[in-house]
């Protein structure tokens, strides 16, 4: 490297150097006059290197973080002053010229070296100068490495790179559109794309064997910790005259080899666990359940179903085991008391004592004979805990065990948090009941085929028809959905009608998919990866928006570009759209 402003890089400059005159450019760092010298750091991606001048007053009004370039002399520091802190510790550039090339003439928002100490909000808003500080500015680059793995390992499995459009037809697939208004078709509306979906299942028509991208996908739903708003990126791929297994064999590959790649931490052996969306609920609570916590849900109706005690009659009751806790009273009178509120007809403990009896707040609904099934059932020794919930036979109630179990795990430090544990939901219902509009919707993807086929729309009641679809979980986040495709126009019609779609709707709404399938299509099945969760987990990162370079904050807004914003009045004109008071 030689041009006009460096022909080395700072993190590069070494003792092999050392008497040489090299020219490096970057942001001055740190300033410190010594009243005889001044020392000053400069930076640039590669990492930082010290300057040092006896020309005092030229560089008493140089400000920290303008960019410079610099032409100097490297000589190598004494020993008692050989810094092993940093990659360039046992060197120094004397400096010989200095040119300012971009000034500060604004007092600095926030020191950029502890820029993660501000509020979002700020950071956000002068993100250039955030993704300044080394920490941030490595999560980028580690998104990039990670990106070209995950494409390097698709095309090694034979999958062609296809890029689909981002403006496209809006479809009701589970969230809210963002929708663009048409300039040249009055009153129509493109919508950016919630997921490839459509164009996949098309390319499969069309007769390619196996298709991917990092795709962006666009969905107007609230944000969470692991959740961006508006904008985010998944592995979309997709293969023909595939199954189920023959899409988990390419899933667990490109999570085991990723995440072996760029973490040390235990990483799930292959192949993952199966598990069926009704074992994950009642033995988890929840379809992204986090086996990192040593315990799970079991179910004691059956062990109390002759109790005398009102608090278990007619309910269902759910126990989970801990080895040890050493929480107060009124820690556990505070659950109880929340997860009341929450739903629950009642929360309880027992608890072994040093004398190996039976303590706690339950402890006294139970018979003798009770106590003792409960201790060979859990194997209760000194010290052990069993929270025991009970409620009605609902989902709800299940969410609310799962709930618990995660709460539990979390206030006693029983996560270990040293492994990835990775499984795949299968067995999802097709359907689920929408209280609010008084019809069933679907669970997860509506393309997707129906274990059974036709005959399991024809003949079974909705909420027990069963999807081909399925769940990549690491500890406790939904990492991928997918499923085996429906391709037949007459299921298709037939699932979607279920739904409360009619045939019109179908056609209207996703005529080139409903074509498509009139002209021979292959079975097909895939899933989506979510990379931004991906790197999310591999760096520990408890908000998602660290791991993206330019991301929209918490409540939707964007204040380093000032949107959402107004447009003007020609603008609207043009696309024929009038606000409302």
């Amino acid at each position: 490297m030689n041009n006009k402003y460096r022909n080395v890089y700072c993190g590069n400059v070494d003792a092999s150097f050392e008497g040489k005159e090299v020219r490096i450019a970057g942001w001055i760092d740190t300033i410190r006059n010594l009243g005889s010298l001044v020392f000053m750091t400069l930076r640039d991606e590669t990492g930082i290197v010290q300057l040092i001048s006896n020309d005092v007053e030229t560089y008493t009004k140089l400000n920290r973080e303008s960019t410079v370039t610099v032409t100097g002399k490297v000589r190598r520091r004494t020993l008692d002053m050989v810094n092993p802190n940093m990659k360039t510790g046992e060197i120094e550039v004397e400096i010989l010229t200095l040119e300012v090339l971009g000034d500060v003439y604004k007092t600095l928002p926030f020191e950029v070296k502890t820029s993660k100490t501000s509020s979002e909000e700020t950071r956000l808003k002068y993100r250039y100068l955030d993704l300044r500080n080394s920490e941030v500015h490595e999560r980028i680059i580690f998104r990039s490495k990670v990106i070209d793995f995950i494409r390097s390992t698709m095309k090694d499995m034979d999958f062609t790179e296809i890029q689909t459009p981002i403006l496209t037809a809006s479809s009701p697939e589970g969230a809210r559109d963002f929708i663009v208004p048409s300039r040249k078709f009055k009153g129509k509306f493109y919508a950016l794309p919630q997921a490839p979906q459509i164009f996949k299942q098309l390319l499969m028509c069309s007769g390619f064997n196996r298709y991917f991208q990092i795709a962006p996908c666009f969905r107007d739903e609230d944000p969470r910790s692991d959740r961006l708003y508006g904008e985010f990126y998944q592995l979309d791929f997709e293969m023909s005259f595939a199954e189920q297994e023959d899409v988990f064999k390419v899933g667990e590959r490109v999570f085991y080899d990723t995440f072996t790649k760029f973490s040390d931490k235990y990483v799930s052996p292959l192949p993952f666990r199966r598990i069926p969306f009704k074992e994950a609920m009642e033995r988890y609570g929840s379809d992204k359940p986090d086996l990192r916590i040593p315990f799970e849900i079991e179910n004691i109706t059956e062990l109390l179903k002759n109790s005398e005690s009102v608090v278990f009659i007619n309910k269902v009751i759910r126990a989970m085991k801990v080895e040890s806790s050493d929480k107060s009273n009124s820690w556990y009178k505070k659950l109880e008391e929340e997860y009341k509120e929450l739903g629950v007809s009642s929360l309880g403990f027992v608890k072994m004592d040093e004398e190996n009896n039976m303590v706690g707040s339950m402890a006294k609904l139970f018979s003798d004979t009770e106590k003792q099934e409960l201790i060979n059932r859990f194997n209760l020794v000194t010290g052990n805990v069993l929270f025991i919930i009970c409620g009605d036979n609902t989902e709800k109630f299940q969410k609310l065990c799962g709930n618990l179990r995660l709460r539990i795990a979390n206030e006693l430090s029983l996560i270990d948090k040293s492994r990835y544990e990775f499984c795949i939901i299968v067995d999802f219902p097709m359907y689920e009941w929408n209280e609010e509009e008084n019809k069933y919707d679907f669970t997860h993807n509506p393309f997707s085929m129906p274990s059974g086929g036709l005959e399991s729309l024809n003949t079974k009641k909705p909420d027990e028809i069963v999807a081909c679809q399925y769940d990549f979980v690491c500890n406790g986040l939904e990492m991928a959905s997918g499923g085996e495709r429906n391709y037949s126009p007459v299921i298709l019609k037939k699932a979607f009608s279920i739904a409360g779609y009619d045939e019109t709707v179908v056609e209207s709404k996703f005529p080139s998919l409903y074509q498509a399938f009139q002209f021979g299509a292959p079975p097909h099945a895939g899933m989506a990866p979510g990379i931004d969760r991906i790197l999310m987990l591999l760096k520990d990162e408890e908000n998602i928006r660290e791991m993206v370079a330019f991301p929209i904050s918490a409540n939707g807004s964007d204040a380093l570009m000032g949107c959402p914003n107004e447009v003007f009045e020609s603008q609207l004109r043009e696309t024929h759209i009038k606000i409302r008071d």
